[in-house]
């Protein structure tokens, strides 16, 4: 299963489960974690024996703080554009940008080339201060609304096949707009050629180089950090395993080889076992699975955590967790559903916080 489909299936769940969120055993109130910046790596003192701490991690990171490559960069239309398709598409308005994907990865990367006062709507997953105050053109979760889309009067979109229906953007190209199909790949192998898909479409190639740059710096510098933090001998790196769930509508799955998650797990110092037991893109998790992969530690999204009720739920709902040393020790890592694949200009700080989390859990 491709990675292009691995977003498409992630998004159809999500919309799936749409419904009240469950809180915790023992939370009160509101469930969602309050974010805070997590620390530097090199700020942190690892803890002796990766394997030996307990319990839960949650992290929620602050809004990004947009710092733009360029101040005001001046598109350079009209431009033509070979888009993740094969679609040829010429762009010769950027006044009017709409950028859409199930990470709100896009929107940002927009913001960041210094174009975000162009922006008129977002997806649901876009939330930080600078593009809060516009109207949302996602319904029911992350499904496009024709409709509320054309009501903004676009003059170009940017999406990829992490959002459906796909006809509506077929829709869109119908009535005349350019639609802009990007790569729905999210990984550290990909951030400085992402970003120039944007970046070219809108006329900004030389915005999306700086930017493009900066991001692979900046990914780099985290990563030689996790590389004198984590074990050298993969068997002392903690056994790593994505579970992607929805409860409420009955969504158990494990992320293997190629779904993003193994790059993630891989670029914060843990061991993704996926590869060791052959689980190859994203499929249905099962007692099986989990037995073979042994893992010492649980990466999950933070909504799907608490939508089978915390910890606990999740361990009644797979027994065989509990023979584990993940399940023995509670030792679950869940992350903020819009940050922990989103990558892009976010990578750097989502894999420093994991392998905070990873290796030094008391500083979170």
């Amino acid at each position: 299963m491709s990675r292009p489909q691995i977003a498409a299936l992630l998004a159809a769940f999500t919309l799936s489960a749409c419904g009240p969120v469950l809180d915790s055993p023992g939370d009160e109130g509101d469930a969602t974690t309050a974010a805070a910046p997590a620390p530097r790596l090199s700020d942190v003192t690892p803890v002796d024996d990766p394997r030996a701490w307990q319990g839960e991690v949650s992290i929620n990171l602050p809004d990004p703080v947009i710092s733009p490559a360029q101040a005001d960069p001046e598109p350079r239309l009209p431009v033509t554009v070979t888009d993740a398709q094969g679609t040829k598409v010429t762009v010769t308005d950027t006044s009017r940008i709409l950028a859409l994907d199930v990470y709100g990865t896009l929107a940002h990367t927009v913001f960041e080339l210094g174009l975000g006062d162009r922006v008129v709507g977002r997806d649901v997953s876009s939330s930080f201060p600078e593009i809060a105050d516009r109207p949302v053109v996602t319904q029911n979760g992350h499904e496009l609304s024709a409709e509320a889309i054309l009501d903004l009067d676009p003059t170009v979109v940017l999406s990829d096949t992490s959002l459906g229906p796909f006809d509506v953007l077929l829709q869109l190209r119908d009535a005349g707009i350019p639609v802009v199909i990007t790569d729905a790949d999210r990984s550290l192998d990909n951030l400085s050629s992402l970003t120039q898909e944007v970046a070219d479409a809108l006329g900004v190639p030389a915005a999306g180089r700086e930017l493009g740059q900066r991001l692979e710096r900046d990914a780099d510098r985290i990563t030689r950090q996790v590389a004198e933090v984590a074990p050298q001998d993969i068997t002392g790196q903690l056994r790593t395993i994505f579970l992607y769930v929805r409860g409420q509508a009955g969504v158990y799955y494990m992320f293997g080889e190629g779904s993003g998650a193994d790059s993630l797990i891989t670029a914060a110092g843990g061991y993704n076992v996926a590869a060791e037991i052959g689980w190859s893109g994203m499929k249905p998790v099962n007692d099986e699975g989990l037995i073979a992969a042994a893992p010492d530690a649980i990466l999950m999204m933070n909504e799907g955590l608490e939508s089978v009720g915390g910890v606990d739920g999740l361990l009644k709902q797979f027994p065989a967790l509990t023979s584990t040393p993940a399940g023995e020790n509670r030792r679950i890592i869940a992350m903020d559903d819009d940050q922990v694949l989103s990558f892009g200009p976010r990578a750097a700080d989502v894999i420093n916080a994991l392998a905070v989390a990873f290796y030094a859990p008391d500083d979170l």
